[in-house]
């Protein structure tokens, strides 16, 4: 006990001797969380909480330009513009804008279009009349070849965001086009008196859709966002960036041989591991929290949302305190292997930044692939992150977190029994 005592004193007067050192331990992670929430904010926005410009060639001048202008401003989701310095926007002044990245999308309606879309309509109204007795007389044009509105995107726009705004404009299109095709339904009964025109009501969507929770229903609605993931992950990363200062000072005891005049205190070597362990998994625990509370107080006032801690703050401790003694005995592994402060400074940063990488740090392990998705989950860092996912995110509590625990544990007991044989082998 008395070596456990003295090796928690010896930590804490380093630790206040170095006040630089201090107050990078806790600056760091603040600016480190606060930078990497707002520069992944918009990736990780839904599409439909953005706002597009989105250029606009009518050379049909017909009902579908009108419709599509008035739809897609209608969601809020995209400006249409289709005036440039007072005139008109042409199709090549459109194309060069886009191409240049002054804007990111153009669409380009042809001539005839809406004609195309009513003699489409037309077609199929006149096919249901014939089947229902009744003569056809809506007009068809003979032109055979279809006619495509074209979408035109920066070539530095990604894929996704592509995919997302095709869809979300071709749907709108297949909208219009079943607009066009009821109407011209619509009129073509109420000119043959099949229906009252005041009792003339058609409803293509019977099923809607809607999103449901899956728990229960006093259950937070959480969604993942640049604060839900980043402010847990980067602490985790944080957390673990503390085998740094811990190999270093491990190291420095032995070359001036303070670890020596510990030793000569009776007792177990494990007393002098099991005091560090403490004193380091404690400050790991003040600076997890600390950042917990960055993404609750902090953030919001730079326009992000506010970090949901979950339901079961219980939880929460425990997996702050197992990734804490996962991240301090890996330093005390750092420490013990290694012979100098070079050596262990750069081993630990860069297997720190690769296990925070493979383990859904930097970007969700559900969209790497398949085979670094398995890499990952075998990183520290992984399990503590699912830990949280499950508290902050699924709203889970202390029963749902075991599996993660045991195993930042069991990783914890090894990496320390390593250090322990090392460090016995080397005093031999």
């Amino acid at each position: 006990m008395l070596r456990l005592l003295a090796t928690i004193k010896k930590e804490w007067l380093l630790l206040l001797r170095d006040r630089t050192g201090l107050a990078l331990l806790f600056a760091m992670p603040v600016v480190l969380i606060t930078v990497m929430a707002l520069i992944e904010d918009a990736p990780f926005r839904d599409y439909q909480e953005l706002k597009f410009d989105i250029l606009t060639v009518d050379n049909d001048h017909g009902r579908l330009g009108k419709y599509i202008r008035e739809g897609l401003e209608h969601t809020g989701q995209f400006k249409v513009i289709d005036t440039l310095n007072g005139q008109p926007v042409q199709e090549a002044q459109a194309l060069e804008r886009v191409n240049a990245g002054d804007y990111k999308i153009c669409i380009i309606i042809p001539q005839g279009a809406t004609g195309a879309i009513v003699s489409n309509a037309n077609r199929i109204v006149n096919d249901l009349s014939k089947r229902m007795g009744v003569p056809a007389i809506l007009p068809v044009s003979l032109r055979k070849d279809s006619l495509n509105v074209l979408v035109y995107f920066d070539p530095a726009s990604k894929k996704a965001f592509k995919s997302a705004i095709h869809q979300a404009i071709d749907n709108f299109l297949t909208q219009v086009e079943t607009d066009l095709l009821l109407e011209r339904i619509k009129q073509q009964l109420k000119n043959k008196d099949i229906a009252q025109q005041d009792s003339m009501v058609i409803q293509l969507k019977a099923v809607g859709l809607k999103e449901q929770l899956t728990g229960p229903s006093q259950q937070l609605d959480v969604i993942s966002n640049s604060v839900q993931h980043n402010v847990p992950a980067w602490s985790i990363f944080a957390m673990f960036f503390i085998a740094i200062p811990i190999g270093g000072h491990m190291i420095r005891e032995r070359e001036e041989g303070s670890l020596v005049r510990v030793r000569l205190i009776p007792g177990s070597f494990l007393d002098i591991l099991g005091g560090k362990l403490l004193f380091f998994m404690a400050v790991t625990v003040v600076q997890f929290y600390l950042m917990m509370m960055v993404g609750i107080y902090l953030l919001p006032l730079f326009g992000l949302p506010k970090l949901m801690m979950g339901n079961s703050y219980l939880a929460t401790f425990i997996i702050a305190v197992s990734i804490g003694l996962a991240a301090t005995a890996y330093g005390i592994l750092v420490g013990t292997v290694f012979k100098t402060p070079n050596q262990a400074l750069n081993f630990g940063a860069i297997s720190i930044v690769i296990l925070s990488a493979i383990g859904g740090i930097w970007i969700p392990l559900e969209i790497m692939p398949a085979k670094m998705q398995l890499i990952g989950h075998l990183s520290p860092l992984s399990w503590g992150l699912d830990a949280i996912n499950d508290i902050y995110l699924r709203n889970q509590g202390v029963q749902h977190i075991w599996l993660h625990v045991g195993k930042l544990i069991a990783c914890a007991v090894l990496m320390l029994c390593i250090a322990a044989g090392v460090e016995q082998r080397r005093m031999s």
